[in-house]
């Protein structure tokens, strides 16, 4: 039993050179038919080393760095030329001589009367996008940047559709009458108060291409308003706008409008303003406007 033990035992121990003699021949023969069936390949390219390889991936990085630079220094050309070619207004003193605006799209009106004070204007209807300001006053730097950036940002892509819209001016800010009468916007950013809470509001005036199908905001303090046709006396001055400017114009305007023959200051209107330039423009250069809605006297 134990001599057949070993027998079988031992005849696995020779087998491996007959099985690697078959491995070999199984091999060759596989070879062989892999010979006659498959057609001789072509030289392979020499594999690229990791240098080339970081090397092919700058100058791809490069080349596309490039196009997308072209592309942005052609916009940003575009933009500049509004600001560096502003457009002008018709003047009536040499401080709105030297006054530019920047070639951006704006309210539309018709201008109705001139006097040497004030200006009269029929207002097109337009849309806005309107925030209430933080603050009791209207142009607080801290309060108007914060409120300039919440509008900024729906108009750039915080919104229903993440569209980018173009920039209009003025930026109107403006007194807010208590029934939540409606703002108008497009070239400036127009600040208003809101008489009964003491509060003021900033708008956006918001491209016309639109229509009433504009965008949603995503941020619920920002709000979507059609500002109608109306008719308003206007102010035009230079310089940095401050709360004590605001109120001292708007005095004069109003005094003024008294000896109007054919227009009045309609009934609880409040004063709006409108910034047409970006902060960086020199004082002598920006245009401001302030303006109150008026309507016709009765015969």
């Amino acid at each position: 039993m134990l001599a057949q033990g070993m027998i079988l035992f031992t005849i696995p121990t020779i087998s491996p050179s007959l099985k690697l003699l078959k491995r070999h021949m199984s091999i060759s023969m596989a070879d062989n038919r892999a010979t006659q069936s498959v057609p001789p390949r072509r030289t392979r390219t020499r594999p690229m080393s990791a240098a080339e390889a970081r090397i092919s991936l700058v100058f791809a990085l490069a080349l596309q760095t490039s196009s997308t630079s072209q592309r942005l220094l052609a916009d940003l050309a575009t933009e500049t030329t509004k600001y560096v070619f502003p457009k002008r207004f018709e003047t009536r003193t040499l401080e709105e001589a030297l006054m530019s605006v920047p070639d951006l799209e704006t309210v539309n009106f018709r201008v109705l009367s001139r006097t040497d004070q004030y200006e009269i204007r029929e207002v097109e209807p337009y849309f806005i996008a309107e925030t209430t300001m933080p603050g009791k006053t209207g142009f607080d730097f801290n309060g108007a940047s914060q409120s300039f950036n919440v509008l900024a940002e729906y108009l750039f892509g915080k919104n229903t559709r993440k569209e980018q819209m173009e920039m209009t001016t003025p930026v109107i800010t403006r007194k807010a009458q208590s029934n939540g009468e409606k703002m108008e916007m497009t070239t400036p950013v127009i600040t208003k108060r809101v008489e009964d809470q003491d509060k003021w509001q900033m708008s956006f005036v918001l491209p016309s291409k639109y229509g009433t199908d504009l965008p949603l905001p995503n941020n619920p303090s920002v709000k979507i308003k059609e500002v109608p046709r109306k008719i308003v006396a206007v102010v035009a001055f230079s310089g940095f706008v401050t709360d004590e400017e605001v109120k001292q114009r708007e005095f004069k305007l109003r005094e003024a409008l008294k000896n109007d023959r054919r227009f009045q200051v309609k009934q609880g209107a409040s004063v709006e303003v409108a910034q047409y330039n970006p902060p960086f423009t020199l004082p002598f250069q920006r245009r401001n406007e302030i303006a109150l809605e008026v309507e016709k006297r009765e015969e």
